[in-house]
């Protein structure tokens, strides 16, 4: 089997603990990782797992050029292993110009993290970026979590209403911990699904349910490191009991398929 695991975070080594302890605190819960490129490559070796793509997260608008350039530096240094996706802040001053740079430097998308960034996904700053990226570049939102309502399942299916040219995946199942929301809102839509930051709160069984009912060309493999390392994630998606095509699918072809490129086996 080839893996391709299309949630990762990672941090310059020299703030990569200070990064992950906010996000233990924030979330309490006991990450693993250690946040930083060389801890996500072994993590990757020992689970066979041959390309990440990789994020991180502006939550001001002044980090969004050091971020992106990090980004499209470890992607460079790291050819077939790590591919990118950029970060944008909803007041980043010229964000047309950003999705440009993002382009120029062969990033494959955008990663949102709504709760960390302080906006509802369908705000006008917010629909105002969708319009700008349009169906050019696939974005990652975070998605879901009962604390909050920034990234609310029924918030994205407005957003695809409004905008059906949009590449959006839906990370955590469609939004960690709301998942019969979900289900109301956002299965069978055209927008893709990752594995990530599920398995700990939703059954398996549960999860094979939606994953069948929304379809296994929509669903990706991701582990959300540093918060759990890319073996087990492949461990809990194996829970689901699917079968080998459908595996195939989850584990490599359809990140082949959105991202255009091609997963070698490691």
């Amino acid at each position: 089997m080839k893996y391709f695991d299309i949630h990762t975070h990672i941090f310059p080594a020299k703030i990569a603990d200070k990064a992950v302890t906010f996000l233990e605190n924030y979330y309490h819960h006991r990450w693993p990782g250690g946040g930083d490129t060389a801890d996500l490559l072994a993590g990757m070796d020992d689970a066979k797992v041959s390309g990440a793509l990789i994020f991180s997260c502006a939550t001001k608008p002044e980090q969004v050029i050091p971020a992106n350039d990090f980004l499209a530096a470890a992607q460079h240094d790291h050819p077939g292993r790590f591919y990118a996706f950029g970060t944008l802040h909803p007041d980043y001053k010229d964000p047309a110009d950003e999705i440009r740079r993002i382009k120029d430097m062969g990033l494959k998308g955008i990663k949102i993290h709504p709760d960390f960034q302080h906006i509802y996904i369908d705000e006008p700053k917010m629909m105002r970026i969708y319009e700008l990226v349009g169906d050019e570049l696939p974005l990652m939102i975070h998605m879901g979590d009962r604390r909050t309502d920034f990234s609310s399942p029924w918030r994205l299916a407005k957003v695809l209403d409004a905008m059906p040219e949009i590449k959006v995946i839906a990370a955590h199942f469609g939004g960690y911990s709301e998942w019969d929301d979900v289900r109301r809102h956002l299965v069978g839509r055209d927008v893709w699904f990752d594995t990530s930051s599920t398995f700990w709160e939703l059954p398996a069984e549960s999860a094979r349910q939606i994953a069948l009912e929304h379809g296994t060309d929509k669903l990706l493999f991701g582990s959300d490191y540093p918060a759990c390392m890319p073996k087990q994630a492949i461990a809990d998606v194996l829970t689901m009991k699917l079968s080998e095509n459908d595996n195939e699918k989850i584990f490599y072809r359809n990140a082949e398929q959105l991202l255009g490129l091609e997963v070698k086996e490691l």
